[in-house]
């Protein structure tokens, strides 16, 4: 019982940080409006996440978990179908939760830049304590993953006639949705850019050049500039 109460407590504080977060951001968020909103002392919030970093990964690893969670009901209900159709599934999924859930995308954004540094003294020794950054170094590669089995089940049904490696051809979906997610958070999460376009004519041409790379061959080799 004191365990749950805990784990109850901890994740109304995570709840109330989202809030924060998405209302002023990361940078000016501050720990006594957060500790405000859950309705605690700033005394009691610092037992439970020593620092805002520490809930900030707590975040994050709360909106990586619904992403997870997501791609999982998304392979369960494409199983039946081919492996094209469960792989540009789930590059949608992915998609869609970046617009359905802002504060996630920005946070995941930003775990993804700091770890692409494999240098650890330029990582706070806060994010270096932090329980819950270890917890996503341990499953952040899992939606990799598990579009490279949809990948390589396309390909073992001749949906997907592609030769490069599954893994590869995930990282070049990732590339895409990356990008996506970054014009998103630039344009604060609204339907169209600073530049007009639409995010809904951007997510489907995106899904339109996943499908073309994964139906046929390409010679990444060529020259593309010889006439």
């Amino acid at each position: 019982m004191k365990e749950e109460k805990r784990i109850n407590k901890e994740e109304a504080i995570i709840t109330a940080a989202e809030k924060v977060f998405k209302k002023v951001g990361y940078k000016n968020a501050k720990m006594e409006e957060v500790a405000k909103l859950a309705g605690i002392t700033k005394v009691t919030l610092y037992t439970y996440f020593q620092s805002k970093e520490n809930l900030y990964m707590a975040l994050t690893y709360r909106g990586f978990q619904k992403l997870l969670n997501g791609y999982y009901q998304v392979i369960d209900k494409y199983k039946n179908e081919s492996g094209l159709i469960s792989s540009l599934a789930l590059l949608n999924k992915f998609m869609d939760f970046s617009t359905e859930n802002f504060v996630y995308n920005e946070a995941l954004l930003n775990y993804f830049s700091t770890i692409r540094s494999a240098d650890e003294n330029k990582l706070t020794d806060a994010l270096k304590e932090s329980i819950y950054f270890k917890k996503m170094q341990d499953i952040h590669n899992l939606i990799f993953k598990l579009s490279a089995k949809e990948i390589l089940k396309g390909k073992s049904d001749g949906s997907i006639i592609n030769d490069f490696d599954p893994m590869f051809l995930s990282l070049h979906a990732w590339t895409m949705v990356i990008g996506y997610s970054k014009v998103l958070a630039a344009s604060g999460n609204e339907e169209t850019t600073i530049f007009h376009i639409k995010m809904n004519d951007l997510k489907n041409l995106i899904l339109q050049t996943a499908k073309i790379v994964l139906v046929n061959n390409i010679d990444i080799n060529k020259n593309l500039f010889d006439l």
